[in-house]
Order: C-alpha cells, then structure tokens, then sequence
C-alpha cells in the first residue's frame, strides 16, 4: 500500500511494543517461532512470516499506532475538520491499523472469501498475528505461468461480482469497538485527483501551474467526480491487484484467490477495484485477461456492460491520475528512482480511458498542460 501524504514517524520498535508482540506471539500459539522479516512497500506496517518449530506458519503484522501522525476519520468529521487533519481524514479515512484489518477479515470470511484468519491481536499495540496464505502471489505465479492469466482474472472478477452482491454495513465488529466503513464522497475523489497537478509539473521541471489551468483542471476533474458520485456503490477493497492476490488451489471456487491488504477498505464504487486490477502499475494485464475479468463480472451480475465500462473509465481516470500523482512526488521529492519503470505503464492506461468521449475535456486538458509523450519519457532521465 503506497502513502500517500500521511506522515510516517520512526518504526524503531520500542520496549512495550516488543513486549506486545512477544505477547500475541504466544496467544496464538507461535511464541517460540523463527522470525523471517518479508521486503516493506512505502508503508507504515511491517511483516514477518513466523516458522514453528514444527513447521507450522503464520504472519506477524506490526503497525504500532505511534508510526503515523494522524488516526483513522472520524464518522461525523465535517469537511472543514478532514482538511484540516490531512490524508487519512481527506482520502485514505481509515489508517494503519489492526483492528481495521480483523475487522473485514472477519467480514469477508463470513462472505466465504479467503482472507487471512486473525490468530491474535492487540489493537493498541498494533500488532496481530495472522493465517498465513502462502506465498503464491498471482503476479509472480503468472511470470511463471502466464497461460494461467485469463482464467485467474476472470475468477478475480467473478469474486468482485460476489462481494458487490451483499450490502455494505455501516460498521464491522473489531477489536476494540466497531470499524466504520466509510464513504468514498466527493473530497476523497477530490483530493485523489489533485495529486496529479501538485506533483507532476514538479516532475517534469516546470513552475507549479497557474490559478487558471489548476482552475480548468479543478472544472473538468469535478465534472467527472459529479458522474461517479452516481455510480453503483460497492465494498471496495482498495488495493485489488495482483500483487495482493493469492492463488490458493486446495480450496473450492472463490475460494481459490486469498485476499491481502484490505484494512483500507470503504464504501465506494463497483468499477473501482476493477481500475485497481486492470490499470495495473507494475505489471501488464493482457486484452484477454481485461476481457476475462468484466466478461465474468457482468455474467455474474447481468450489469450493462456498456455501463461497466463507462464506469470504469471515469474512475479509472481518477484513479491513474492519482496514481501517477503519487509516483511523480515519489520521484521527485522522495529520490525514489525505482518508481520510474512504472510511468509508462501508467501513462498508456491514462491513454487508454482517455478515449472514452466523456472525457474528451480531460483529454484536452492534458494534451496541453501534462503531455503523455513527456511523461512517459521521465523513466529515461
């Protein structure tokens, strides 16, 4: 999961958070396992993979409260009190925490999905041991196996079909108290959407933009906001992608995909994890397997396909500008290079749903103030 604005403070562990863990270590039955620490994304939890003397699994989460500056939106926030505390307030609304994750684990075990069973938690701490899924991450089962591709998307729609099916409740039992699913509303699209003209231009060496084109840009991106606030509302996950789906083939149906990195999860919009998995930053996603994926989704459902992909295009517009937001202040402020062999990715799923004709002004916009060619050409610098 990539932050996006929340400032992160020192992960040292501290006395009483090491405590902690050794504490839910030995609840869920693994306190005198070997501890395997696993790469860490940009984010403000950690992971270990626990080994048993007997050969038995499980995973360590560590997301100490303390390692992001602000907590999760409160229900009732105004606007005026969500801008004013940042990006977990504005945008991502939940935060970094444990409970959040038991809390729609258990949601989304209850649904017959595989996510991971929570062993053990201490939610003040922020620590928690859970099911360990494996290691058959779709992503890299695919380098291996890229034959396999069509039919796992395909299954990754059908599963979003399912989810999309049940309501969403307001709140889940978690540790602590409830976890509230909130909506992703207006300013959360807003404050996504910003991302691209904050920290593009910076990017590519040119001045901040002036207050008509940020004005023209403000203009065009509401117009597109105003249409997915009228959209089909959804349990979204978030951060649907491949490399937070796991293939599980001892298990039956829907089964089969493992769920990873959803405590960010909200009330938002039906095509939103489908712009997750098919506008893909780090891999490509073959005409087939895109194909696969809304073919099951609307035989599953009897949704307009001609509505799905309208969906999908405006939210996905929203999403990759934010995306590429993101990568552009990675690049740029955070001296993270890496993040360059992902532009022109990007940037052609930006020049795939910019040939949807409701966006002809975003195109436009575009065309002139952010050329696609100069922002695929910044991974060559």
């Amino acid at each position: 999961m990539l932050l996006s604005g929340t400032a992160v403070r020192d992960m040292t562990e501290s006395p009483a958070f090491a405590a902690a863990t050794a504490r839910v270590m030995s609840a869920a039955g693994f306190a005198e396992a070997r501890r395997d620490p696993l790469d860490q994304d940009a984010s403000t939890r950690s992971y270990e993979r626990l080994v048993r003397p007997d050969g038995r699994t499980a995973m360590l989460m560590k997301a100490p409260r303390d390692n992001e500056s602000d907590g999760p939106c409160a229900p009732l926030a105004t606007e005026a009190e969500r801008l004013a505390r940042g990006w977990n307030w504005t945008s991502r609304l939940a935060a970094s925490r444990v409970e959040a994750f038991a809390a729609v684990s258990a949601h989304l075990r209850q649904l017959g999905l595989s996510a991971p069973e929570v062993l053990a938690v201490d939610e003040t701490a922020g620590v928690a041991v859970v099911e360990d899924l494996g290691g058959g991450v779709l992503a890299a089962l695919l380098q291996d196996q890229p034959g396999e591709e069509v039919g796992l998307y395909a299954l990754a729609g059908e599963l979003l079909a399912s989810l999309h099916a049940m309501p969403v409740p307001a709140s889940l039992p978690a540790p602590g108290g409830d976890w509230h699913l909130l909506d992703f509303d207006r300013l959360a699209l807003r404050v996504n959407a910003d991302l691209f003209v904050e920290w593009v231009p910076q990017l590519l060496g040119g001045r901040p933009y002036g207050a008509q084109t940020l004005q023209t840009y403000q203009a065009v991106t509401g117009t597109i906001i105003d249409k997915i606030l009228m959209h089909p509302r959804a349990l979204t996950l978030r951060d649907y992608h491949a490399e937070n789906l796991i293939w599980l083939p001892r298990r039956a149906g829907l089964a089969q995909i493992g769920l990873l990195d959803f405590q960010d999860a909200v009330h938002g919009y039906r095509a939103w994890d489908f712009t997750m998995l098919l506008h893909d930053a780090r891999r490509d996603v073959t005409p087939a397997a895109h194909e696969a994926a809304l073919a099951a989704y609307v035989a599953a459902t009897g949704a307009s396909r001609g509505a799905l992909e309208q969906e999908l295009a405006l939210q996905g517009a929203i999403n990759v500008l934010r995306i590429i937001g993101i990568f552009a202040r990675l690049i740029h402020r955070d001296s993270k290079g890496r993040y360059r062999r992902f532009m022109p990715r990007m940037v052609g799923h930006l020049r795939a749903v910019l040939r949807e004709p409701m966006l002809a002004d975003l195109a436009a916009w575009i065309e002139q103030h952010a050329p696609l060619q100069a922002l695929t050409e910044v991974d060559r610098d």
